[in-house]
């Protein structure tokens, strides 16, 4: 059975390391998520550019261009777009700022499958949600298991 694409999610992921980046898109590809990856800030807003993403899962520190500041650019200009911020460098101050630009969520690094499964599953929920193509009572939060956001989704 053929899957329409109007109907996948997309998915951005952004991280200059590259084991990253191919880490999440390999725990997030299936038929219903398209996954595409940018390894700076200035990829994904060219990326972004060329077509909207539902997430965009985006690394904090980045040379050239910091994580804040593409967050600050996408929220601009892509608000409908949800991001989820992942760092190795947790802070309260960059977590209350990220928050403060639009963040969906705030994640430190080292992640497993199931944190980035389920993030990415509650950002698509929030914009569906915000978007008001579903009811406010199926938004997921990071904190709920992959079973319970799988039980959700169906």
């Amino acid at each position: 059975m053929k899957r329409d694409n109007s109907q996948q999610t997309s998915v951005l992921i952004v991280d200059d390391e590259e084991v990253v980046r191919l880490s999440h898109a390999r725990v997030l590809s299936n038929p219903w998520c398209r996954v595409e990856t940018a390894g700076n800030g200035a990829e994904a807003l060219r990326a972004l550019e060329r077509e909207s993403f539902d997430v965009v899962l985006l690394d904090l520190r980045m040379p050239e261009m910091s994580g804040l500041e593409v967050l600050r650019l996408i929220k601009e200009r892509w608000p409908e777009s949800e991001v989820v911020v992942i760092t190795g460098y947790a802070s309260i101050e960059t977590a209350k700022e990220a928050v403060r630009l639009g963040a969906y969520d705030y994640l430190a690094k080292p992640l497993d499958p199931d944190q980035v499964i389920t993030a990415t599953h509650g950002a698509v929920r929030q914009k569906r949600w915000t978007l008001h193509l579903e009811p406010p009572d199926t938004v997921v939060r990071s904190g709920t298991s992959r079973s319970e956001a799988r039980l959700l989704s169906n």
